[in-house]
């Protein structure tokens, strides 16, 4: 299974997505420590974009076909990157669950922003300002949504592994009433 989480910086999406998947023994890939490792490592002089998203697609697949389960990190702001982790769970042959974390509260996501240190070496966090003005477009699909202001990371992660089971239980029955026909 593939569950790709999405939300702006400070949301609660990596507190989330890094408790799942140590409780689940889940493959963990993080397009932050990805684009730091090419921003550092190949293009140190410019802004490392799409191509973070491309290898976290490529290692993500790879996992995949070795049958682990895969928790995906990322902004993931746009149809285009949206579209490429349909993509992967397509090739692989996975179920899906997208989750986007927000935080509804206002101050309370300000203050996150404005008082959360980098866990990597050279990574600089957005501003407040960088975060409001950051491009996040609508979703065409219908994400689980999980509101961190009034959610804590314990029970998103309940409420994930809820809609985990429902999607295995769901994808095993079709896969049932498939041999039958």
């Amino acid at each position: 299974m593939l569950i790709v989480f999405a939300g702006l910086p400070g949301a609660g999406k990596s507190t989330i997505a890094k408790a799942l998947a140590a409780r689940n023994a889940l493959t963990y890939v993080r397009i932050d420590d990805i684009k730091n490792a090419l921003a550092r490592h190949v293009s140190p002089a410019r802004q490392v974009g799409a191509e973070g998203y491309q290898v976290a697609y490529a290692v993500t697949l790879a996992n995949l076909r070795l049958g682990n389960g895969v928790v995906a990190d990322s902004v993931n702001p746009v149809r285009d990157s949206r579209q490429g982790w349909r993509h992967v769970a397509e090739q692989a042959d996975v179920s899906l669950l997208e989750v986007e974390c927000i935080c509804s509260d206002e101050a309370e996501h300000r203050r996150r922003v404005e008082t959360r240190v980098s866990d990597m070496d050279g990574w600089r966090l957005p501003s407040w300002d960088e975060v409001l003005s950051r491009q996040y477009e609508p979703w065409e699909t219908d994400p689980l949504v999980i509101d961190t202001a009034s959610s804590s990371p314990e029970a998103a992660v309940r409420e994930i592994e809820a809609r985990i089971t429902l999607a295995i239980n769901q994808r095993r029955l079709s896969s049932s009433l498939g041999d039958m026909s």
